[in-house]
């Protein structure tokens, strides 16, 4: 499996698993990384869009860090 070599500004040198762990899965890894960098490119052409339609760039990093904020994980247990 070819190993994705961009890697997200913000990605962990390791990723853990919730018992704190490891993850040591490298093609979940791979999948992690390629998402981070998809959404790292979705949020910076969001973010120059706001800027040149003179929205207030503050205003659309608070947006953006809600958004993240009101992710639900259909997993969680309990």
């Amino acid at each position: 499996m070819p190993e994705s070599k961009q890697r997200a500004k913000v990605e962990p040198e390791k990723w853990e698993q919730p018992n704190g762990e490891a993850v040591s899965c490298e093609e979940s890894i791979l999948v992690l990384r390629e998402n981070l960098v998809e959404i790292q490119d979705v949020c910076q052409e969001a973010l120059e869009d706001a800027v040149l339609m003179d929205v207030s760039e503050a205003q659309f990093r608070s947006v953006l860090h809600a958004l993240v904020d009101e992710l639900a994980n259909p997993y969680k247990k309990g």
